[in-house]
């Protein structure tokens, strides 16, 4: 090796066998070469031979592999400070000790980071056996990344190149009482006081493995932890970024995860004062550090379960989340052009939340709509040579007759429109007429409105997805009817002069379909799979 290599990867160790042996392999085989390459391992008081099989690979690679062995610690911030204390390369880089990197990710990093003179470089990384890691950040290649106007706060681990000189320059070390997010911290303010920061999409730089047992440290820290914790990283990163826009953009990821996470569906099962603890240090960071602004650009789920722990509506922050566990997201109230989802909250006294905390601003929400509609009953309406449809549907909805706009329509649609859920429309899209006789009534349980309407059936040969057509605060939706366990009626012949079959049946996607053909297609249709049926049961 020489003198000074171009790379020190730190590595904490904590019982991560037999995960550590693959991400060593990784290590050492890396294309930049073991004459360029660092390790340095601290063994943080492993019981499972993880230290064992770091001695076994630091006698392999004598010179590029350094093992240090220390006490159990708590956390992976006492083991990569002292790895930083003894590291030489002219870049840092830390990988944890389940994961494993791409075989080019050090020599592209380092390369990029010295021909864009980059003080952090960020590789694209995917998560496997189940790890989610967030992929809006790895859309190209970009040699100069802004922390506030990208999606680099919702990347804040400290999975990064790092140039060595800045680390030391600002003395960058990690949080040793945190045993959460630790890495938060080092990287939010290596990345403010950064000349650059560059980003590389182009190769899998990083593999973050989800262990099978879920053991990963980020999977197991309880509530009150990870409420300690994120009020820490906020505060340091309140430090280094004054309020306004730029704050507010590095928070909005602190809102929306780790503070939205801690009121989620396993808030309920929690004791009573944990509860209420929980909500107290959510106001107390809303208060904080949750300005008009950043609260008005959450969704309204998280908008609203945030509001709720703000305002100390426990009982109802429970009701909101068990409600939806059970019956799914509430139904829209549209007035005059807006839509407000209708949480525990709205409109209550009681918690004195306005109504823009429940409103949903700028926000599309094709698969909350999807999953409130679903057809109710459907039959044949017909008079001499005159078929309809007829068609009962429930819509997760609600309004009067002016503020409700919504269409009932069977329509043949290109593939490329029949995703999992609904869409929201282009503004130049033509919305269908309204269908003969269309009725319309709010559910009894006030979760829903229910439509009633007769598509008329036209005698040309075509296959039709059912769909309801609704404006939901300026933007309307196609939503796919779901007709999954309701009766279907039995296939109609109608017409004089050319005879045509109808029918209307369930598909594979659990969507309503309309299929009209002439009724000698049927029919031959039907006897070549007879002839086909047979041809193999001789050949049997």
């Amino acid at each position: 090796m020489s003198e000074k290599p171009d790379v020190t990867v730190v590595v904490a160790v904590y019982n991560t066998m037999p995960y550590l042996t693959e991400c060593l392999d990784s290590l050492v085989g890396q294309s930049i070469g073991l004459d360029r390459l660092e390790v340095v391992a601290v063994d943080d008081g492993s019981t499972d031979g993880s230290g064992e099989e770091l001695d076994r690979f630091a006698e392999r690679y004598p010179g590029t592999v350094k093992v240090i062995h220390q006490a159990n610690s708590g956390g992976p911030a006492a083991p990569s400070n002292r790895a930083l204390d003894v590291a030489t390369g002219r870049f840092v880089y830390f990988v944890g000790s389940d994961d494993r990197l791409g075989e080019e990710a050090l020599e592209r990093m380092v390369a990029y980071a010295d021909e864009h003179e980059s003080d952090v470089v960020v590789g694209k990384m995917v998560g496997t056996n189940g790890r989610y890691v967030h992929q809006k950040l790895y859309v190209k290649n970009d040699p100069d990344l802004g922390l506030f106007r990208s999606s680099l706060p919702f990347t804040l681990a400290n999975t990064k190149l790092f140039r060595r000189e800045l680390v030391e320059n600002h003395r960058l070390r990690f949080p040793e009482d945190l045993p959460v997010g630790s890495d938060q911290p080092f990287t939010i303010e290596a990345c403010v006081r950064a000349r650059k920061i560059s980003v590389l999409s182009d190769y899998t730089f990083y593999y973050a493995v989800k262990r099978g047992d879920a053991s990963n440290i980020t999977y197991r820290a309880d509530h009150l932890s990870r409420l300690r914790c994120t009020a820490a990283i906020m505060k340091h990163a309140a430090s280094l970024v004054e309020a306004g826009p730029d704050r507010d953009a590095l928070f909005k990821r602190h809102f929306t995860w780790e503070l939205a996470k801690l009121v989620q569906d396993d808030f309920p099962a929690l004791d009573a004062g944990t509860r209420r603890e929980v909500c107290a240090g959510i106001a107390a960071l809303a208060d904080e550090y949750l300005t008009d602004e950043l609260r008005n650009s959450l969704d309204v789920k998280r908008r609203v379960r945030l509001s709720l722990a703000q305002a100390g509506a426990v009982d109802e922050l429970v009701t909101a989340i068990t409600d939806e566990a059970t019956h799914g997201a509430p139904p829209f109230r549209l007035e005059d052009g807006r839509a407000f989802a209708r949480y525990p909250g709205f409109r209550d006294d009681a918690t004195g939340l306005p109504d823009r905390n429940h409103e949903l601003i700028g926000e599309a929400v094709p698969g909350r709509l999807a999953q409130g509609t679903e057809l109710v009953a459907a039959e044949w309406d017909q008079a001499d040579d005159d078929l309809y449809l007829v068609l009962t549907v429930r819509v997760g909805v609600l309004g009067d007759t002016d503020s409700l706009t919504v269409r009932l329509a069977a329509r043949a649609m290109p593939k490329s429109a029949d995703g999992p859920g609904a869409r929201r429309l282009p503004p130049e899209y033509e919305l269908p007429p309204l269908a003969g006789d269309f009725t319309r009534s709010e559910t009894e349980d006030g979760r829903a409105t229910e439509l009633r309407g007769r598509i008329p059936v036209q005698p040309v040969r075509t296959k039709a997805g059912v769909r309801v057509y609704v404006d939901v605060a300026g933007s309307a939706y196609e939503i796919p009817v779901r007709a999954d366990g309701t009766a279907m009626p039995l296939a109609r012949r109608w017409g004089r002069t050319v005879p045509y079959r109808a029918s209307v049946n369930v598909n594979s996607k659990g969507r309503l379909v309309l299929t009209t053909a002439p009724l000698w297609e049927t029919r031959t249709s039907v006897f070549k799979r007879l002839r086909s049926k047979i041809s193999r049961s001789k050949r049997k």
